[in-house]
């Protein structure tokens, strides 16, 4: 096969990650694979939409926690401007509501960080195959919750007040509400997420991705 054919035939792969070195392993491993064209690499979401638009890839590796905009904002807009582009979500975060949020903004696949090295290939070229890649213990943790709790934005707010320590009178002051609408914003939040006090509540939500510190 000559050099022009074998490019043509390559599985072309955006990088988008805000680590360099991250990036740089990544790089690493995927140009080994002669399959494999690494054409080019974004430090942010908003890069990673200029370079997919730029250099048209087949498969985006995309890093979900990035400054200015973040890949799920980045997998929304790519995944419907260029829907033939296949997104493989890679974190280092394998809470339920992390998974769903990237798989509804349009990504084909989840890849944990740290599963990299013994994944990344096989993840991309299955991607590119046009199949879903959902790594066993991510699956079996979406399987553990089958719903995400339907947290409204402001409940959310208080969960992360909550988090931080905070007690219902400073929470009331830091968002301008009553006392008694912030009681009801934790009974509701407790009753979405199944526990019986503060404590559970942020453990539940850190372990599901709903919060991160």
């Amino acid at each position: 096969m000559s050099g022009l054919a074998a490019s043509k035939a390559a599985i072309r792969v955006l990088i988008a990650d805000d680590h360099p070195v991250v990036r740089a392993g990544l790089v690493a491993v995927l140009s080994q694979e002669k399959d494999i064209e690494v054409v080019g690499e974004a430090s942010n979401g908003e890069r990673a939409i200029a370079l997919s638009r730029e250099r048209l890839p087949d498969v985006v590796l995309m890093d979900l926690r990035m400054p200015e905009v973040d890949g799920i904002k980045a997998t929304e807009v790519i995944a419907h401007e260029q829907p033939q582009i296949r997104i493989l979500a890679l974190t280092s975060y394998d809470g339920d509501a992390d998974v769903r949020r990237a798989l509804k903004a349009g990504a084909r696949g989840y890849l944990l960080k740290d599963m990299l090295l013994t994944n990344l290939v096989a993840a991309v070229r299955a991607v590119h195959r046009g199949q879903r890649v959902i790594p066993t213990s991510i699956a079996e943790r979406l399987a553990e919750f089958p719903f995400e709790p339907d947290l409204s934005d402001r409940e959310l707010e208080v969960l992360g007040l909550i988090a931080r320590g905070l007690g219902n009178k400073a929470i009331a002051a830091a968002i301008g509400r009553s006392d008694e609408t912030i009681k009801v914003h934790v009974k509701s939040i407790f009753a979405k997420l199944g526990v019986h006090d503060r404590t559970e509540a942020v453990t539940a939500a850190l372990a599901r991705g709903l919060l991160h510190l």
